[in-house]
């Protein structure tokens, strides 16, 4: 185990084993230098600084990483220099901290002095480095994580009662993230939906001492009678049965009420609209709003944020099977809509639709569901962006707190020839799918927005930045990323400011 702490020692005193410092990138000729909080290590080199970052090719460039034997000119034998590009913003730090993380494993103790002079700037080296470090061993035989046994962030603010609170509150938030890495990256086999539920259940149960949270599981027969034809008909070809998971976080005197709702499915094999074997392979990971939107619910409770959280996290597989749903069914969802059904590998709407109308019923102050919906919203934005789609204030909400939290999304359009589309089955209400090849993400979107009854609602398209494929960049390791949990959390914080305000 690896402790933290944070303290206001001098990076060129300590005798911490590594000492990480970060390096602004020159600009309009200038030399690449050390960043805020590297003073003390600055002035420890004096003349020898510039010629030294010359030799070793040092540029600053954002994620550069380079280790320098100190020789004692510091107190630590080793000092890791990297890059923040051209500005020390909170984006910068938490993405160098993240880097200097994977450069430090054979430590014993590690000091950061990456700028943290600022709450904001503590929170995110912080959760950089917690989120940098990560990684999934589950399934490596002997597998050890070779982590530091101690790590200090060093801050100027460090005796400052909010820097000591953001520090706090990063590693609430950076454990969220890492569940959600977690239950994202175990293999499918492993988490089918009653054993997700389970998952879900026992994080929500496992919480001595912490604001409750209650779990209730509702299984196939629960289902059947409450008429979620969603889940019954994307997990009909499995036989795993559906899930649906509620949880409930209602601290005394919340004045605000936020509903969420994920997309669970543990496994997506398209169904008889069946997708190409290449196309499997990331499947595992299309639970990753369902996992997000339980994770931000315990985050936000174990933080003491005064709003009322009800969680919806809609589990099904979908599979191929003698009894699975076919292009042509019509199914009724939750609260009686009709869905005629057009491609079976369009099936995370049909589950949150169910779990739309239940939340909707509640008439909460707003509503998010997070969702790896649609390849289309990929397309449009590339894999390291989430759409979000919805009511115009709603969606203005999430992209403030998404720069607070340090996450990209972009505000995608419901245009109105989509709602003429999703109205366009002859048989039934709606249509689920109409396999026009343009703006499928758009019509996802638009579908969904029949299940919310009016209410403050934004749909978060997660497709592609909840998994990485690639190597590590930054805080975000390969696997599963965590993405949009952070971004809940501060929509949650500000509808508790919002109540403070009042």
């Amino acid at each position: 185990m690896t402790s933290f702490a944070l303290r206001a020692a001098s990076p060129a005193k300590t005798r911490a084993d590594v000492v990480v410092v970060g390096v602004l990138a020159g600009s309009g000729g200038d030399r690449p230098s050390l960043a805020p909080g590297a003073e003390d290590v600055a002035d420890a080199y004096g003349r020898r600084l510039a010629p030294m970052l010359a030799t070793l090719g040092v540029t600053g460039k954002a994620g550069e990483v380079v280790r320098v034997p100190t020789a004692k000119t510091i107190s630590s034998p080793v000092l890791v220099l990297v890059g923040l590009g051209a500005s020390a913003d909170e984006r910068a730090v938490r993405y160098a901290a993240g880097a200097a993380a994977r450069a430090v494993t054979n430590a014993a103790s590690v000091a950061i002095a990456l700028p943290a002079d600022t709450p904001g700037l503590v929170r995110a080296a912080t959760e950089g480095y917690l989120l940098g470090s990560y990684t999934f061993t589950t399934y490596k035989t002997g597998a050890e994580r070779d982590v530091p046994g101690e790590v200090v962030l060093l801050s100027r603010a460090a005796r400052q009662k909010p820097a000591q609170e953001s520090f706090e509150e990063a590693q609430v938030l950076a454990s969220a993230v890492a569940t959600v890495r977690d239950w994202v990256n175990t293999a499918p086999g492993d988490k089918r939906p009653p054993a997700l539920a389970e998952m879900i259940s026992d994080a929500a149960g496992a919480r001595k001492g912490k604001p409750v949270v209650t779990a209730t599981v509702l299984d196939e027969n629960e289902l059947a009678e409450l008429g979620c034809g969603g889940h019954l008909g994307v997990g009909a070809g499995s036989d795993a049965p559906p899930r649906m998971v509620r949880l409930e976080y209602a601290p005394e005197g919340a004045a605000k009420h936020l509903a969420l709702v994920g997309k669970g499915i543990t496994f997506d094999s398209g169904g008889l609209s069946i997708k190409p074997a290449a196309s499997m392979t990331e499947m595992k990971s299309d639970m990753a709003g369902a996992a997000t939107v339980v994770q931000a619910t315990l985050a936000i409770a174990d933080l003491g944020l005064p709003v009322r959280v009800t969680t919806y996290a809609c589990l099904a597989e979908n599979m191929v099977g003698a009894a699975s749903m076919r292009p042509g069914d019509v199914l009724t969802i939750h609260g009686g809509k009709t869905v005629e059904i057009a491609n079976t590998d369009a099936e995370g709407r049909l589950v949150l639709a169910d779990g739309l109308e239940m939340a909707a019923a509640l008439e909460p102050d707003l509503v998010l569901d997070v969702a790896t919906l649609t390849g289309h919203m990929v397309v449009a934005l590339g894999d390291q962006v989430s759409g979000v789609l919805g009511s115009d204030e709603v969606v203005e909400q999430v992209l403030a707190a998404s720069e607070k939290a340090g996450e990209d999304h972009w505000h995608m359009p419901i245009p109105a020839k989509m709602v003429e589309r999703v109205h366009s089955s002859k048989i039934a209400d709606l249509s689920q799918h109409d396999w026009i090849r343009w703006g499928g993400g758009l019509f996802a979107a638009a579908f969904l927005r029949e299940f919310t009854h009016g209410l403050p609602w934004a749909h978060l398209d997660i497709a592609g930045p909840s998994f990485n494929s690639g190597g590590a960049r930054g805080h975000v390791t390969s696997g599963g990323t965590g993405c949009a949990l952070t971004t809940v959390v501060e929509v949650a914080r500000a509808l508790a400011e919002e109540t403070a305000e009042a």
